[in-house]
């Protein structure tokens, strides 16, 4: 990362403003500006999270939101309703309440002496989501947004549910926001009336992954916030931006494809972070990219990225899957529009030679999975330290069934998403099918390139399940993530099916076994001819950013993780932020002379033979002090299931210093709807 010491314009930072929302309601936010923008007024650039923006974001945001400001931009960051400093209490992702702050912030910024009326809004994960959302309202004065590592579809493509299958990051992201929504605010900010809003935080705490394991299908509660609803109601430009190690690829080309308005597309290699920020690599000058992306729809400026290829993507080239480079092989190429016409499709039929070219002979296949299948998986969201990210497939391969072209004669490159056609039966009324797409190296390692899940009760519809006429035979379609990748001649295409994806997806109640018949059952790959016109794209520019903040690591952590045999034929999957000493890792900032630290552990557990086994048990422990004042916040989730109900415990306590001010427990039961 390059730092850049000298920006265009003299910068100033306004600490603690305090946003007036209509009902009395105050956000924090803190502000960057250039020197003179009172007199000579700039666009707005918005950034709006429950992410804390005076402390446990500070040091991302420094750099970033004053390297903006520093090229001529008001860079404002603010914390959502009852999260960081601000009043209020927060009461859901993406709460109707959340998008109206939003617009008032907006209209707030442009109403500044300091603003020319222009604003842009921004952000990954959250703030990608909120921004989409905002623009979907169409607020006067909002000219373009950014979306990075975010979703367009709430219920198919977000942390709750995939394919209709349960992910266990409901409980995982749902815990963690559990913890943030009662972390208190600062007295810096405050004063005493600090414990009071604290209070009420507490008291209003909401068990997230109970709310949304009431929302099995697809409903009204999904379509809210899920800017699929209504591409057309988005009126300004959108960048798109993801990454192939992240969760949230899909939503870029779904944009690029049924957007009307002008927009761009980047997938790079990356995990879930900011792509000048991000592991693995290689790292874009991503801010420059923005500051482009802003002179030309904030500032009027024709610099000539719109006339640029609308979908670029980074290629990767293989790497076994027991290396772990900083930065992946490859290269960047580009399609001029998306769905790209140049894209053709190669269908593999399935037979018992494996991933053939031509029709097969006609015969089936039993599969039912051990319950545990999956430990290869890494983590549905990977941030990017190696134990999140999938490893060799080959004991998963073990418990699936497994069809294999023959070596590559050629080098075949694929843009877009994996489509599987199956004919099968189930012995059950339900049950779920996993399906990877593998790169199988010439000696024998297997690198997981895409994957999808499927709820088989929802086979036809996201909103109104069917179970399974048990032994009857149904066409089955599964989409797979869209990927980018190059096999090289010599590795093999694997596709692996398993009946479980443990502890990535929740087990159906009892252990399924499917038929699958070959006759009708196919692989659909979308192939990218090779084109000269790549090699001529604008290369990025190294990552560079402002002056980072001065911070000093008290205690470090560490990300470890784990998979070992348990009592009882168990299989205990384990990942924690371990440190030296007790308590969680401690960062202070120097500026403001705040400590905070946060550590977790997330731990899942279930029997090789039976799903009803299956145990997610999540422990968070955050801590913000200075000098005398002291908080801690420690919260704990776990969830069991049996034939007709998921079972969930939470516990959430507050301290100040050493004494506990606040406990409460929950004991809930949610019956099971074809999940």
């Amino acid at each position: 990362m390059k730092i850049v010491d000298f920006l265009p314009r003299e910068v100033s930072v306004l600490e603690d403003v305090l946003i007036p929302m209509r009902d009395g309601v105050r956000l924090a936010a803190r502000i960057w500006l250039p020197l003179d923008a009172r007199e000579s007024p700039v666009p707005g650039i918005l950034e709006f999270l429950p992410y804390r923006q005076a402390d446990r974001m500070r040091d991302r945001d420094q750099p970033m939101h004053g390297y903006f400001a520093g090229h001529g931009y008001a860079s404002v960051r603010v914390d959502l309703r009852g999260t960081g400093d601000s009043e209020g209490v927060l009461l859901d992702e993406y709460h109707r309440q959340e998008i109206e702050d939003a617009l008032e912030v907006i209209g707030w910024i442009r109403a500044q002496p300091w603003c020319s009326g222009n604003v842009g809004m921004m952000g990954i994960s959250w703030g990608g989501f909120n921004a989409l959302q905002a623009a979907a309202k169409r607020p006067e004065g909002l000219s373009a947004v950014v979306s990075v590592c975010a979703s367009d579809d709430r219920y198919t493509d977000d942390a709750h549910y995939m394919g209709g299958c349960l992910l266990n990051e409901n409980l995982v992201w749902g815990s963690a926001l559990f913890t943030l929504q009662a972390l208190p605010p600062d007295p810096r900010v405050w004063g005493e009336r600090w414990r009071e809003l604290w209070q009420e935080r507490l008291e209003g705490a909401t068990l997230f992954p109970e709310r949304w394991l009431r929302h099995q299908h697809r409903d009204e509660y999904w379509e809210h916030g899920s800017v699929s609803e209504d591409y057309e109601a988005i009126a300004c430009p959108v960048y798109a931006v993801g990454g192939w190690a992240d969760a949230y690829t899909n939503s870029v080309p779904r944009l690029l494809g049924r957007l009307q308005v002008p927009r761009k597309g980047l997938v790079g290699p990356w995990a879930h972070a900011y792509p000048h920020l991000a592991t693995p690599g290689p790292a874009i000058g991503f801010l420059q990219e923005l500051l482009r992306w802003w002179d030309r729809w904030l500032l009027g400026r024709e610099n000539g990225i719109m006339e640029e290829p609308r979908y670029r993507v980074f290629m990767p080239e293989p790497v076994a899957p027991s290396r772990r480079e900083p930065d992946v092989p490859g290269r960047w190429v580009a399609e001029a529009e998306w769905p790209s016409k140049r894209i053709e499709t190669r269908v593999y039929s399935l037979g018992p030679e494996g991933l053939e070219e031509r029709e097969g002979r006609a015969t089936m296949f039993r599969l039912a999975s051990p319950p545990a299948t999956g430990s290869a998986a890494g983590s549905w969201c990977p941030f990017g330290s190696p134990e999140e990210l999938p490893g060799d497939q080959a004991e998963d391969d073990l418990r699936s069934l497994l069809f294999d072209s023959q070596p590559l004669r050629e080098r075949i490159e694929i843009l877009g998403a994996c489509e599987l056609r199956l004919k099968l039966a189930s012995d059950s009324p339900g049950g779920l099918i996993a399906v990877r797409i593998e790169d199988v190296f010439p000696d024998g390692l297997s690198a997981r390139v895409s994957y999808a899940l499927l709820n088989l009760t929802h086979r036809a519809s996201h909103e109104a399940p069917e179970p399974l006429v048990p032994g009857e035979p149904y066409d089955i379609a599964v989409r797979c993530n869209h990927a980018a990748y190059a096999f090289l001649p010599g590795h093999r295409i694997r596709l692996a099916l398993s009946t479980a994806y443990w502890p990535i997806a929740w087990p159906a109640p009892s252990r399924v076994r499917l038929t699958l018949y070959t006759r009708g059952s196919r692989l659909l790959v979308p192939v990218r001819p090779a084109g000269n016109e790549d090699a001529r794209l604008r290369p990025f520019e190294e990552p560079e950013s402002a002056p980072e903040l001065a911070t000093t690591e008290l205690q470090e952590g560490t990300t470890v993780k784990s998979v070992a045999s348990g009592a009882a034929g168990e299989i205990v999957y384990r990942l924690s932020t371990e440190i030296a000493g007790d308590g969680p890792a401690l960062t202070r900032i120097e500026d403001t002379k705040i400590e905070h630290g946060h550590s977790a552990v997330e731990e899942f557990s279930i029997s090789e033979s039976d799903p009803l086994s299956a145990t997610a048990e999540i422990l968070h422990d955050a801590v913000f002090r200075r000098d005398s004042w002291s908080t801690r916040v420690r919260t704990r989730t776990r969830m069991v299931s049996d034939s007709s109900d998921f079972h969930l415990e939470a516990e959430l306590e507050g301290f100040e210093g050493d004494r506990r001010v606040y406990h409460r427990t929950w004991s809930v039961s949610v019956p099971r709807e074809c999940v």
